[in-house]
């Protein structure tokens, strides 16, 4: 019995000696949106601390993902019928994150595997979760890439290979820029460590992005006293209007 116990104990000597755990910086853990706000950027560092020298078997590549709140949202397509755009077909997702940035040490699929990116729901399409569609539509998948195309051409959807610099297998660093159309809330920060397409060890941390001033207020406006809001609202377009003809009167007289 004592000789099963040393034999466990010296196997389980060199398994935690390779533990590789993850020390990480962030230049902003809080996120501020102003009325002047026009986006922002983030730089994320850290280092990996281990018991013992880095193996030699494989390089340390490094994934860093950030994560904005999931939201259900519905995408319909639309056909023209008859002179008009009318929607045909529409699709519930389930979950899809306001924001996704995902950057890499290396290209996405030298980094982590298929099945790893399944387990840890890594890239961009397995972030969004659509679990069924009706029976009536038949490429459904094709309403999640439109989700996609669309975030990516606005900017809250990125995908930045081989932007995170590794210095001797130990430091690492890179930006993530975020955009001026930010959704708040609380923002999830993931970093994984990976050898030859495994991941190895994981971090996460929270990014806090919240609306202040008069954003806030115009916010808290909207969602509690929306009729408020409208009138408003209203009351600014016909004094913005009426500004803008009485200025031009007065260009005309002169």
């Amino acid at each position: 019995m004592a000789r099963v116990l040393t034999i466990l104990l010296a196997l389980a000597l060199p398994m935690s000696a390779l533990a590789e755990d993850v020390v990480l910086g962030l230049s902003q853990k809080q996120v501020r949106i102003t009325t002047n706000f026009d986006g922002s950027e983030i730089l994320i560092f850290g280092a990996v601390k281990r018991d013992a020298p880095a193996p030699d078997s494989a390089p340390l590549e490094v994934i860093v993902a950030i994560e904005g709140p999931s939201t259900p949202l519905t995408v319909r397509r639309k056909e023209r019928k008859v002179g008009i755009w009318v929607n045909v077909d529409a699709v519930e997702v389930d979950k899809a994150p306001a924001f996704y940035a995902i950057a890499t040490s290396a290209p996405f699929a030298q980094v982590i595997s298929d099945t790893e990116d399944l387990r840890y729901r890594v890239s961009i399409p397995r972030a969004i979760r659509s679990v069924g569609a009706p029976m009536n539509v038949d490429d459904a998948a094709s309403f999640v890439e439109a989700v996609i195309r669309i975030r990516q051409s606005s900017g809250l959807y990125q995908l930045n290979e081989s932007a995170v610099e590794v210095t001797e297998q130990t430091l690492f660093k890179t930006t993530i820029a975020l955009p001026a159309n930010l959704t708040e809330g609380d923002y999830k920060a993931r970093i994984y460590l990976t050898r030859a397409g495994k991941v190895v060890s994981d971090f996460e941390t929270v990014i806090d992005v919240r609306k202040v001033g008069l954003e806030r207020f115009l916010f808290n406006l909207s969602r509690q006293q929306p009729l408020i809001y409208g009138l408003l609202s209203l009351a600014i377009a016909i004094a913005a209007g009426w500004l803008a003809s009485a200025a031009f009167r007065v260009l005309l007289r002169n």
